[in-house]
């Protein structure tokens, strides 16, 4: 029986470490993980490559936001898109939506283009799509897409349980439908049992207080006026509780 993976999704060294001791199958690679992920820093990613042994997918994501991208992000991301496939990335994660809420065919060509032999992840833009089914055909025409990552068009993965059998069900085995948002240890086991998913995405992440002693009230550097004081990692327990439900 093939073994179900699990796919952790890190925006630090700190945190690749944690999941790979946690037993994760592979990593996601983003920067700021808290506004939901844009392309990391190369030197994180050689970092990361350095220190772990797991395959490593680098989501390419020029801002939080959207997925309508400006011709300017679209070339960023053509070239992130180049730079992390000679860099030896074992596939990018990414995703591009017209204004109208459909996949937007054209730009996914040039990402797959850009990409070559790299394999490739269509994230959470298909969450954000007009009409899944439509967005699951027009992935497949692709080509080149191995996977889906989805919460089932709703705000987590519990939610969208009914949503996501209905698009594994689609998909036919043709490529893996990921489940993710929201996945923990504590629902795990109720998914696995509904959806059979062949990989399932976490980020498993806790929050850890900074080590600053002085704390200037007075100024915050984001909208969460805490955000200074509190940095996310991945907790390793809980990623070891996730790989031992999926066995």
């Amino acid at each position: 029986m093939k073994r179900t993976k699990l796919e952790v999704c890190v925006d630090s060294v700190e945190s690749a470490l944690a999941a790979s001791r946690g037993g994760a199958d592979r990593l996601e690679l983003c920067g700021c993980l808290p506004m939901g992920g844009t392309t990391p820093e190369l030197s994180l990613y050689r970092a990361v490559r350095h220190c772990t042994d797991l395959p490593v997918r680098v989501l390419i994501r020029p801002r939080a936001g959207d997925f309508c991208y400006s011709a300017y992000e679209f070339g960023i991301m053509c070239d992130a898109v180049a730079l992390f496939r000679e860099e030896g990335a074992d596939a990018v994660v990414t995703g591009c939506l017209t204004p109208e809420g459909d996949v937007d065919l054209e730009r996914m060509k040039r990402l797959r283009e850009a990409a070559g032999p790299m394999d490739m992840t269509f994230h959470r833009a298909f969450d954000m799509a007009r009409d899944a089914g439509q967005a699951l055909r027009d992935i497949e025409s692709l080509g080149g897409i191995s996977t889906i990552l989805t919460s089932g068009q709703a705000p987590d993965v519990e939610k969208g349980i009914g949503n996501l059998k209905a698009i594994i069900a689609g998909a036919d085995g043709r490529l893996d439908i990921m489940p993710g948002g929201g996945v923990n240890s504590g629902n795990l086991e109720h998914l696995e049992e509904e959806l059979h998913a062949p990989v399932y995405h976490m980020s498993g992440k806790m929050a850890v207080s900074s080590r600053m002693i002085y704390r200037n009230p007075a100024v915050s550097m984001g909208e969460d006026s805490s955000s200074e004081y509190r940095i996310w990692r991945t907790d390793e327990e809980e990623v070891r509780k996730a790989r031992a439900i999926l066995g």
